[in-house]
């Protein structure tokens, strides 16, 4: 990890330079292997299993089933937590064949030869994957966002680096992904106007002393709070997504004594740990992914999820191939990342807040309310229910922050590992333990 310090060309020729030499390698070895051996037939005649690694945002056992039913093999979900992930899959490519994250775990897994490229050619719907990935942007008038906007580590390049222009080889798929802010219950704290009076200050407002909570990721939970400071005129960031070792410390000086004055209520770790906090009054607003408010809102706790003025935290998932997966498995593994973009699977998650990259490819599976609601930001006219079974979003109501384009067109800065990733680790666990 020391190396991330390193200037952004450095770091690109030692990348390409080890990965050249992973990649002969691996080529010798494979090569070597097919002259020595041949598969019986009746290997192919295997049921593969394939070995997915991921966060529960898309490890949920309903996708699994739903999966295997469909293509016909055996899929292993392993779920974690991000840091864990990031550390097993980095040295250990042999024990996944899939991994599942966000753009920000992707040069940390392609800078450890941890993954291989991915063959568009390979991939059914690419040509109808949208906007965003390829170049940024949801729609021309939208503004990119800071930090990792996924299009900037897409493409394989002919280097062996990632950058944007198009090569057909590509680092990860592109699939599900959504805009992050904070919730807030409205019986607690008084609605605010979404883009307008709505803002990332509000978690270091005075007036919401100890009942606010922010998620324990040093790569998320760290930018929810620089856009509160900022936001709050307490500091001013030169580039929120890359900042200095000065800038690092001016803003850690700044939430240690917000939390030596025990403003923060908790610092949770999971969406049910999130969930609990609201539920039981502990919170009355904190950062919130989106399956966590279309819970509470199915508990029939009035959540609202901010659209901050100043844009929101984005990020998008990423479907990445273990630089080890070969073979059968391999095919099924492309089978997989091919189901996920075929049509169910994202209809699915849209019932819990999420977009996917191939959205017309859901819209038949989802109702005329479900899609105007979801995707459209109209106003539905029957209750609308999430995964759980529950309803989630009564008859009359409108999607805080509008529709998809509306909501993707406002991203303040993406999840982003930071060059002082390991300078900024220290100092998340520093205001953790103050």
């Amino acid at each position: 990890m020391s190396n991330r310090t390193a200037p952004s060309s450095q770091i690109n020729e030692t990348i390409s330079d080890d990965r050249r030499s992973f990649i002969k390698k691996s080529a010798l070895l494979t090569g070597l292997s097919a002259l020595s051996t041949k598969a019986p037939f009746v290997f192919a005649k295997t049921t593969p299993t394939l070995r997915v690694m991921g966060t529960h945002v898309t490890l949920q056992e309903e996708i699994r089933q739903k999966a295997m039913a469909d293509l016909g093999i055996n899929i292993v979900f392993q779920p974690g937590g991000e840091a864990e992930l990031i550390q097993k899959a980095t040295t250990q490519p042999g024990s996944f064949d899939i991994y599942e994250q966000w753009t920000d775990s992707i040069r940390q897994l392609w800078q450890a030869s941890a993954i291989q490229p991915i063959d568009t050619e390979r991939l059914n719907y690419w040509n109808e994957i949208n906007a965003l990935a390829k170049t940024g942007k949801v729609s021309p008038e939208a503004q990119i966002g800071l930090g990792d906007a996924p299009h900037k580590i897409l493409n394989v390049q002919d280097d062996d680096s990632l950058g944007t222009e198009f090569t057909g080889k590509i680092s990860f798929l592109p699939y599900v992904h959504n805009v992050d802010s904070f919730g807030y219950n409205t019986n607690k704290v008084k609605k605010g106007i979404p883009y307008e009076t709505e803002s990332w200050s509000w978690l270091l407002d005075e007036q919401y002393q100890g009942k606010v909570a922010v998620v324990n990721s040093p790569t998320i939970g760290i930018f929810d709070l620089a856009l509160a400071a900022q936001s709050k005129g307490l500091i001013q960031f030169n580039d929120m997504s890359d900042m200095s070792q000065d800038e690092l410390n001016t803003l850690f000086s700044i939430l240690i004594d917000y939390k030596k004055r025990h403003h923060f209520a908790g610092f949770w770790n999971s969406v049910p740990q999130s969930i609990d906090y609201m539920s039981q009054g502990r919170v009355s607003l904190e950062s919130m992914f989106s399956p966590a408010v279309s819970a509470l809102n199915g508990q029939g706790i009035p959540v609202t999820y901010a659209a901050p003025r100043e844009g929101y935290r984005a990020w998008h998932g990423v479907m990445c191939l273990s630089s080890e997966c070969q073979g059968h498995v391999k095919d099924a593994a492309y089978d997989y990342m091919n189901w996920w973009l075929s049509g169910w699977a994202g209809a699915f998650i849209a019932r819990q807040g999420y977009y996917i990259s191939t959205p017309e490819r859901s819209r038949p599976l989802l109702s005329e309310n479900e899609w105007g609601y979801w995707y459209d930001g109209k106003e539905t006219t029957a209750p609308l229910k999430g995964t759980d079974g529950r309803i989630s979003v009564q008859a009359g109501d409108m999607r805080t922050g509008g529709s998809y384009t509306k909501r993707l067109s406002h991203i303040a800065i993406w999840n982003t590992v930071m060059p002082n990733y390991d300078y900024s680790l220290q100092k998340w666990y520093e205001f953790l333990l103050a």
